[in-house]
C-alpha cells in the first residue's frame, strides 16, 4: 500500500475525506456537504493514485472512494507544524487579525501601534465617496475590521441617517433602546449617558449576551465646549496587562463578571470575564461598564483577587497613551467595534452648540459578521 497522505500530503485521511469536493460529497448548487462524518468509516486509509500538474487523485479504504484535490487549494490549506507559533491563531476575529494601536505609539511600527493622526486619517472618507466608490468603502470598513473604528463625515445631520450608514453593510439590531437611540441632555435621565457629565472608558451593553458588536454614533449637533469622543483600544491594553501583569491579566480571563439593566420594561442579565479569549488564549473581546457591573459574589479570597485585578486593568485603560480623542462635528458618523473599542465622553456645557442647539448624537447597533461579509464581497468584486 502507498504512503497514505498524512504522510505525503501532510493531512490525516479523515480530514481529506471529510473535504472531498465531489458532487457526492458536496451540493453542486450550494457548496454544502452532503456527508456526515459519521458516514465516514473510522479511522480510513488513503493512496494517492494519480498526480497531475495542477492537482492530485486520493482512493481512500474501505469504500474505495476517490476524491481529486487541486494543489492550489491544498497549499492554501495546509496545516500547521506542531511547534507553529502559537500565537499564529489564524482568527480574524481575534488580536491576531488586528493591528493593536495607541494614542501615542511612542515611536512603535505599524504592527505595535498607530500614532493619533494616522488613525484619525487612515480610517475617514467622505460619505459621498463612500457611497461612491467601493475604494473607499472598503477602506473604512476595512478600519473597522482592522483597527476597531472608522469614520464618515458629510453624512446628512439628519433624523435616521444612522441607521442609512448601518444599511450600507448589514442590518440593524434592535434592542430595547429602539432602532435608533437618542443621547442627549434630558430632563429625567435614566442613564448616565442622557446628561452633560464625562462619561469612563466602557462597552455598551455588557449586560447582553451575546453583546452587539458594532456601534455606530451621528453627530447631529456637537456641544459648545466639551463633549468630546474618546477611543480605547480594548485589545492593545488587554495585551498590556497581560504583558506587565499576567496574573491580573489571568483573573480578569477566568472570572465571570455580572452585568444587569433593569428598568419598568426591561430585566437583562449577562455574566462574562471582562477580557475574553479564544479556545488558544488569543483575545476575544473585552467587556467593561462599570455602571451595570453588579456584585461579585465569590469566596473572600476570590473577590479580593477580582478587584484587585479590575483596579490595575481599569488604571491601565485610563492612561493617556491609550486615549484617542476625537472631536465630531455635525455629520461625522463614527463606526466602531463594541467587542474590541472602549468609548468615552469629556464632560459639557448644556446649552446650544454651533448655534443650532444642544449637543445631539443618534445611534445605533449593528453586528461585525454583516460587516465583514460586506467587505468580503467587495474585495471578491
Amino acid at each position: 500500500m502507498a504512503s497514505p497522505p498524512t504522510q505525503a500530503l501532510g493531512f490525516p485521511a479523515v480530514w481529506l475525506r471529510h473535504n472531498c469536493a465531489c458532487p457526492d460529497c458536496r451540493d453542486p448548487v450550494t457548496g454544502q456537504r452532503l456527508v456526515e462524518i459519521t458516514q465516514i468509516s473510522n479511522g480510513p486509509w488513503a493512496t494517492v493514485t494519480a498526480e497531475f500538474a495542477d492537482s492530485i487523485e486520493v482512493t481512500f479504504a474501505p469504500d474505495g472512494h476517490r476524491s481529486v484535490f487541486s494543489r492550489a487549494w491544498l497549499a492554501a490549506s495546509a496545516l500547521p507544524d506542531a511547534d507553529a507559533d502559537a500565537d499564529a491563531d489564524g482568527d480574524a476575529r481575534t488580536e491576531d487579525g488586528k493591528v493593536l494601536w495607541r494614542a501615542a505609539s511612542l515611536g512603535a511600527g505599524p504592527a505595535e501601534g498607530l500614532s493619533l493622526t494616522e488613525l484619525a486619517t487612515v480610517p475617514a472618507a467622505d460619505w459621498a465617496a463612500y457611497l461612491a466608490d467601493d475604494v473607499a468603502r472598503v477602506s473604512v470598513l476595512d478600519a473597522v475590521a482592522r483597527y476597531g473604528a472608522g469614520l464618515l463625515r458629510g453624512v446628512p445631520a439628519a433624523d435616521g441617517m444612522v441607521t442609512a450608514v448601518a444599511e450600507t453593510f448589514g442590518y440593524v439590531r434592535e434592542t430595547n433602546y429602539g432602532r435608533i437611540f437618542d443621547v442627549r441632555v434630558v430632563a429625567d435621565p435614566a442613564n448616565l449617558a442622557f446628561t452633560s457629565r464625562a462619561i469612563a472608558p466602557h462597552t455598551d451593553n455588557p449586560y447582553r449576551d451575546p453583546a452587539p458588536t458594532l456601534q455606530l454614533l451621528h453627530c447631529l449637533r456637537d456641544a459648545s465646549a466639551g463633549g468630546d469622543t474618546v477611543l480605547v483600544d480594548g485589545f492593545a491594553a488587554a495585551a498590556a496587562l497581560r504583558a506587565c501583569d499576567p496574573v491580573s491579566f489571568g483573573v480578569l480571563t477566568g472570572t465571570s463578571i455580572p452585568f444587569s439593566y433593569v428598568d419598568k420594561e426591561t430585566s437583562l442579565t449577562a455574566c462574562q470575564p471582562l477580557i475574553a479569549l479564544n479556545p488558544r488564549g488569543r483575545i476575544a473581546g473585552v467587556r467593561l461598564n462599570d455602571r451595570s457591573m453588579q456584585p461579585v459574589r465569590l469566596p473572600y479570597a476570590e473577590a479580593e483577587a477580582v478587584y484587585a485585578a479590575y483596579r490595575v486593568w481599569s488604571a491601565m485603560i485610563a492612561q493617556p497613551e491609550f486615549a484617542l480623542g476625537l472631536r465630531l462635528a455635525p455629520g461625522d458618523c463614527l463606526i466602531f467595534d463594541n467587542t474590541r473599542i472602549l468609548h468615552a465622553r469629556t464632560a459639557f456645557a448644556p446649552g446650544p452648540g454651533s448655534g443650532s442647539g444642544e449637543r445631539h448624537l443618534q445611534g445605533c447597533y449593528a453586528d461585525l459578521d454583516g460587516l465583514l461579509s460586506t467587505l468580503a464581497v467587495l474585495r471578491r468584486a
